[in-house]
């Protein structure tokens, strides 16, 4: 095994655990699962997860310079910051005309990172990288 791909493995434990247990959770009721899924839909959009780790890296930005940073029309990024701010995922403030936003809910900053972390090391297993866990483990 290689420095690299060692490396590569150390991350993905640190990342994604191979083993994790909820802790004292009853299972979801159905009115949760709804409610997680309707999180879910809100999130699956490009533009929206681009969005959304744009401002977790800045902590705040206006609409414009969002928009300018992801090559699209202010409307259409206010259009998608509206979706996550009444979903309470986002807030503003004002300063003149300008709008300025950024995350509030700390668990979906927690979650890109995440997603991104399964996101590489699913990129790194069609590398060729070998989980140290065997399969059955």
């Amino acid at each position: 095994m290689t420095s690299s791909s060692v490396d590569k493995s150390e991350v993905r434990q640190q990342c994604c655990p191979t083993e994790f247990v909820f802790p004292d959770e009853a299972p979801l009721s159905d009115r949760d699962a709804s409610e997680l899924e309707d999180l879910f839909k809100i999130l699956a959009n490009d533009t929206r997860l681009k969005l959304l780790h744009t401002l977790a890296l800045a902590k705040e930005m206006c609409v414009c310079d969002l928009a300018v940073s992801l090559g699209m029309k202010p409307q259409a990024v206010s259009n998608q910051l509206q979706r996550l701010s009444d979903r309470g995922i986002v807030s503003t403030r004002r300063v003149g005309t300008n709008v300025y936003y950024r995350v509030i809910d700390t668990c979906i900053i927690d979650l890109l990172h995440k997603a991104v972390c399964l996101l590489r090391d699913s990129e790194g297993s069609r590398d060729g990288i070998v989980s140290m866990v065997s399969p059955g483990e």
